[in-house]
């Protein structure tokens, strides 16, 4: 019998000092992580196989997911000398025309509870620590309300093409009342993607309790911990009372593979405010997005876990700015595992960027603080690369970003190895 049902829970939420003992190793490599991939790896000895898998994978073979990766390793930075410049750089912008402290957020993504009991709360938390945006996914396990009355700043509310036109309608009446800022339509998810490393691992959400699972939730004490001593996670967006047990499921339920242009047009003026589409890969569908109505172009190919061999968002972004103009809002995903990738796509197109694995990465680790190092981590690392670029501003960088940036031939030495930690370099492998 699951152990939620038991009320088995409501026991153990009242003892919080072994959720402390089970998560000291995790916190102080948390402390000592250098980069994303330090995350990563803190995230993987931390969570159930299942869990960090579905966090971590691509589609089919995985091999965008690479690409999408391996793509910065291309352009090169020819930088500018003796620029005047003095520390801390004005990292500030503007994202759906909202100050924001940094030019870069964590990507709306489902069911954030799965990776740590905090949340979408923690990246939220995160996001106020910072002066940033925050994007709630419909698929989360915190509710548009919770949200509202935790998080005042600008805010961003991500939308499937649901079939149901009552659900969309009652979903953008919660986000309005929520205060959420804009609206941004997923139009990449129309089939679900086919996630191999989810098949293998037979993954549920929450875990199944089959041997195999049972016997990872064993080896990853922290998080099983965290999963039993608290709530059942629902899509709390949506509807509370349907429990997150079978995301698949209720997603090829729900979506509409059929929704159009028109569809598009029809919820732009059911939202009424800024509305960006996410998902943008070819500058022709730009131009249609912009006649029909969206305001702000996402260019995105859902984290490389849809589509197997779509192109590296970073290559598609300067194709996408030709088409739109310079005065079209522009946003990128894909990729990011470095400040100066964010430099690197704030340089060729995009108004500001988004990252989805690197806040997981960290909320996984560690829950708010995770997500918190995360962004510092990138923070510091987009600092130091305008610096060294000789960019004082994020208007500077984006003005003057087509002379930086210059794209090489790849090389077998661009790209980290498995051995590269254990010879003295920093990076290693994502």
């Amino acid at each position: 019998m699951p152990f939620h049902k038991l009320g088995l829970h409501k026991v153990l939420k009242h003892v919080p000092l072994v959720s402390k003992i089970l998560n000291a190793p995790y916190k102080h490599q948390l402390k000592n992580a250098v980069n994303i991939a330090d995350l990563r790896m803190v995230a993987k000895s931390r969570a159930h196989k299942m869990v960090f898998d579905y966090l971590d994978a691509g589609a089919d073979d995985e091999i965008s997911l690479r690409r999408g990766k391996d793509a910065y390793s291309e352009l090169e930075m020819h930088f500018h000398v003796l620029a005047g410049l003095s520390p801390p750089l004005d990292l500030s912008t503007k994202v759906f025309g909202k100050d924001v402290k940094l030019p870069f957020f964590g990507c709306p993504t489902a069911g954030n509870r799965m990776f740590h009991t905090e949340g979408e709360l923690a990246a939220a938390k995160a996001a106020e620590h910072h002066g940033t945006l925050y994007g709630l996914s419909s698929l989360a396990t915190t509710g548009i309300d919770t949200i509202g009355s935790a998080f005042k700043g600008p805010k961003v509310f991500q939308l499937y093409v649901w079939k149901d036109r009552e659900l969309l309608r009652d979903v953008l009446q919660k986000a309005k009342e929520g205060g959420f800022d804009a609206l941004a339509l997923t139009v990449d998810f129309t089939w679900y993607g086919n996630r191999e490393r989810d098949i293998r691992n037979g993954f549920t959400v929450p875990p199944s309790y089959t041997p195999k699972q049972v016997w990872e939730a064993i080896k990853a004490p922290a998080w099983t911990w965290d999963f039993l001593s608290n709530e059942p996670y629902t899509y709390a967006c949506i509807n509370a009372e349907v429990p997150a047990d079978s995301l698949a499921s209720f997603v090829n339920s729900q979506i509409n593979p059929a929704f159009n242009w028109q569809d598009a047009e029809w919820l732009i003026g059911e939202w009424g405010g800024p509305t960006a589409i996410k998902g943008v890969c070819r500058p022709d569908d730009a131009k249609k997005a912009v006649e029909t109505g969206f305001s702000t172009m996402w260019v995105s190919n859902h984290g490389a876990r849809q589509l197997e061999t779509s192109p590296a968002t970073i290559d598609v972004l300067p194709s996408i700015r030709e088409a739109v103009g310079p005065d079209v809002e522009i946003i990128m995903d894909g990729g990011v595992q470095r400040g100066t990738d964010i430099a690197k796509a704030l340089a060729l197109g995009a108004d500001s960027v988004g990252v989805g694995k690197p806040y997981l990465y960290g909320l996984t680790a560690g829950g708010s603080e995770g997500v918190i190092k995360a962004y510092e981590i990138l923070r510091v690392e987009l600092d130091r690369a305008m610096g060294l670029l000789g960019v004082g501003t994020v208007d500077e960088l984006k003005k003057r970003g087509p002379s930086l940036i210059k794209r090489r031939a790849s090389s077998a030495r661009d790209y980290h190895d498995r051995e590269a930690r254990d010879r003295g370099y920093g990076g290693g492998i994502i």
